[in-house]
């Protein structure tokens, strides 16, 4: 997920001083619990990760995969796809994109968007080492030294002390005029020439690497011995060797699995699994697993191409949540999942399809909230910075807006009012006017919007207050609170019937506010909603959306749980 932060990690430093398919069924919740008169079920369940990266087999046998959504790195039985541990922040693991074993039994990771790489021992103690922003693929050499590439906020080479005391040496580092001189170098591992193998994103070929040819240079084309290996790939992601040496690579784009042979260049595919896979790990015996980063899966490759899943994959940070109606009168459930829009059947839960957002937005772009606006959607996404207004069937794209951090945008008028952290606050997607600026008087963290056509509601997640504009053409009037004391507000939906839905993600609820008397009311609780942010990240992270449809149901997403909720009135 290289590219996927960068916007994240510029709101959060304007912030700085600020305060394969789901599940579907229908079942009722376990945890969640309805007031009087509303019934509640879990629509859909995804996957058990906030987005499977990293993967490495440790040597007690068991599979660690780092969760850089989640801010985790997940410990799992490989037979029974059990989930054992979870390493998190009070483990030191702040968001790790990486992790490896060291010859001393020590488990390596990096903390991709703070800098950092981490070591623990066997014995549970930590040590933290600053390196760069972007710090990304780590492996071990075969004599014991350690090697990290950045990737996606930087790009480069470098050596690291295995105790993470002494300054990194630098063997490719960018520069002004180069900013890129390897083109993102990924999950790599060394070869039996003791050359450091892997794939260059951003080239579309794997390379190998003599880490002792050159150091500090912004020319490794030139100064360092780098042969290519394989060259054409659409999206080299990982490469590894089984204990055999044979290299094993990966195509996020096509899903292919395949060896490259060292001196042929020829390729032989293993295994096609869904597009969007991230990384391997072999294990002792020569078992071969693999991550997806587009649905959060884990999987085991078998003898003969066959596919054994660990751990299932769906929904995996379930934010944005938007109901239309589509041909033949049945309403959709669509669901920004950052990488995915998902859609479900709103009555039975069942999968209908997906689209994996575009990076560019040129096409449908990654969404992180969606907002029905008639018969088409308006996407928003906080990782490429930008809104559109889409049809989610055709994936026409009828209007783009560009953003620095957005957090979600609506309908009003013939603009958006949009959330843009990035901008100051809450303004007109077309010009960047402000229509509620932070002020860090009043308003410190605006997220969640509804609109009734005519009024603009806020919720600022940092003050629990919940904002009403009125407008005169495109001014705003002054904001008047409707709402205060919730905990980290997120999602509104206008109910049609004078209330405004509110999700509490501090409290894992969501509450009706009576738009008259400003009385607040339980609607459900126990909801599996308010993922912890990821260092780095602005606390609010992905804010869980809420919905309702013609009928009066009303769709919540969970990101803690990758779930979908409905709810109704009984």
């Amino acid at each position: 997920m290289r590219s996927l932060i960068g916007t994240w990690v510029l709101a959060s430093a304007l912030l700085a001083n600020a305060s394969g398919g789901p599940l579907a069924g229908a079942e009722v919740s376990a945890s969640a619990t309805a007031a009087v008169g509303y019934e509640i079920v879990e629509l859909v369940r995804g996957a058990p990760l906030h987005l499977a990266g990293g993967a490495y087999v440790g040597p007690d046998g068991r599979l660690y995969v780092a969760s850089l959504f989640g801010g985790e790195i997940v410990v799992f039985d490989v037979d029974g796809g059990e989930i054992i541990d979870r390493l998190g922040p009070d483990d030191g693991v702040l968001g790790p994109d990486d992790l490896v074993f060291g010859p001393d039994g020590a488990l390596y990771w990096t903390d991709m968007l703070v800098g950092e790489v981490g070591r623990r021992t066997a014995e549970g103690a930590v040590t933290k080492q600053s390196v760069a922003p972007g710090v990304a693929s780590i492996t071990f050499a075969d004599d014991g030294r350690l090697f990290v590439a950045l990737n996606g906020m930087g790009d480069g080479l470098l050596e690291l002390d295995p105790e993470l005391l002494a300054p990194p040496r630098p063997i490719v580092v960018a520069s002004e005029a180069v900013p890129y001189p390897l083109g993102f170098f990924n999950a790599f591992d060394f070869g039996p020439d003791g050359r450091l193998v892997g794939p260059l994103l951003a080239a579309g070929m794997v390379i190998a690497f003599d880490v002792d040819s050159c150091e500090g240079t912004s020319d490794p084309w030139s100064d360092c011995d780098i042969r290519v290996l394989a060259s054409g790939i659409h999206s080299p992601v990982a490469a590894k060797f089984d204990a055999s040496g044979v290299l094993h690579v990966l195509d996020a784009e096509t899903g292919d699995v395949f060896t490259v042979d060292l001196e042929t260049g020829d390729r032989a595919t293993v295994a096609t699994l869904d597009p969007g896979l991230d990384n391997l790990a072999f294990d002792a015996s020569g078992r071969l697993f693999v991550t997806n980063a587009t649905d959060s899966s884990v999987s085991e490759v078998l003898a003969g191409g066959a596919v054994r899943v660990v751990s299932p994959g769906g929904l995996m940070a379930p934010a944005g949540v938007a109901v239309l109606e589509r041909p033949g009168g049945r309403t959709s459930v669509f669901v920004a999942d950052v990488i995915r829009l998902w859609e479900f059947d709103a009555v039975t839960g069942a999968l209908i399809g997906f689209t994996k957002g575009d990076m560019t937005g040129e096409r449908l772009l990654r969404p992180t909230a969606a907002w029905a606006d008639g018969s088409r959607l308006v996407l928003t996404s906080g990782t490429v910075g930008g809104a559109q207004v889409v049809d989610p069937w055709s994936g026409e794209v009828f209007e783009r807006y560009a953003a620095g951090f957005p957090y979600e945008a609506v309908r009003l008028g013939a603009d958006l009012a949009m959330v843009d952290l990035m901008a100051g606050g809450v303004v007109w997607a077309s010009t960047g006017e402000a229509i509620l600026p932070m002020d860090d008087q009043q308003v410190f963290l605006p997220v969640g919007l509804a609109t009734d056509g005519e009024r603009l509601w806020v919720s600022d997640w940092a003050t629990g207050m919940v904002w009403q504009l009125a407008f005169e053409g495109t001014a705003a009037l002054p904001a008047v609170p409707v709402a205060s004391e919730l905990a980290n507000p997120e999602g509104l939906a206008f109910d049609g019937e004078g209330g405004l839905l509110v999700v509490e993600s501090g409290a894992g609820r969501l509450s009706r506010i009576d738009l008259v008397t400003g009385e607040v009311e339980e609607i459900a609780t126990g909801l599996e909603l308010g993922l912890l942010a990821i260092a780095g990240i602005p606390p609010a992270y992905l804010p869980n959306g809420v919905a309702i449809d013609a009928s009066g149901a009303i769709f919540v997403t969970g990101d803690v749980g990758n779930v979908l909720y409905r709810i109704t009135k009984r």
